[in-house]
């Protein structure tokens, strides 16, 4: 990742992009899953320095640190310690990882990607929208979920089945739009289809990507033993222990 691209990632983080940059940058996100999972990383990344960070005292200490290591590594001559721009933060920082002297600690707590294994789609419905279903279903199963979202908002219009709305959920929650998300997989856990585990089980990772880890475990707690990947549940549930 180059430094650019930490600048353009903080300065979306901070809004202040325009509105055409900003949605120019969207589209990037949507087209290059390489460029996603970058910016995914430096959100994560970002999140840490700044839980493990907080305090005034450690983040001057921190930045100290940073500040001698990074000039070895980015050629950059500073006098004294100054505030940093929270993508200097992250680059140093994964300098300092890639070479072995990151000296601090970072959180162990279990992460989205580890237990992120969505199911491929195989629609049973046929006949309503068919082509459109067929696009959905080949853009869910791609990871092309900024692509499947709208393509089962159109099909939920006309057909409204549990097996839709599931997928559909699943894609709002890998695109990080969570209160929709939510909304739909509550719906799916308040009544009795074969979906109401899943929905428990994505909505419980929809609050680990969160970093939510009290209702993570909160909704995992309400999920049946009956549910068929239920060592997932009682592996993560042990992490967050």
């Amino acid at each position: 990742m180059n430094e650019e691209r930490y600048i353009l990632f903080d300065q979306y983080l901070q809004g202040e992009l325009t509105v055409d940059e900003k949605d120019n940058f969207e589209k990037q996100l949507a087209e290059n899953p390489e460029l996603k999972a970058e910016f995914e990383t430096f959100v994560e990344m970002h999140s840490q320095l700044e839980n493990r960070f907080g305090l005034e005292t450690e983040r001057a200490v921190f930045e100290q640190n940073l500040t001698r290591i990074s000039d070895k590594y980015f050629k950059k001559k500073k006098s004294k310690v100054v505030s940093m721009k929270p993508w200097y933060w992250t680059a140093a920082a994964s300098v300092i990882i890639m070479f072995g002297l990151f000296f601090f600690q970072f959180d162990q707590n279990p992460s989205f990607k580890d237990y992120n294994k969505p199911e491929s789609a195989y629609f049973t419905e046929r006949g309503v929208a068919e082509e459109t279903l067929k696009k959905a279903e080949d853009d869910f199963n791609g990871r092309r979920y900024a692509k499947a979202i709208p393509l089962f908002e159109a099909i939920l219009k006309e057909n409204n089945s549990p097996e839709i709305r599931y997928f559909y959920g699943i894609s709002l929650v890998e695109e990080s739009h969570y209160k929709k998300a939510e909304d739909v997989l509550n719906e799916l856990i308040s009544g009795n289809s074969v979906f109401k585990e899943k929905a428990k089980w994505y909505l419980a990772l929809s609050k680990l990507k969160q970093r939510d880890y009290k209702a993570c475990k909160e909704v995992l707690q309400t999920i049946s033993q009956d549910f068929e990947n239920y060592e997932d549940v009682e592996q993560l549930l042990e992490e967050l222990n």
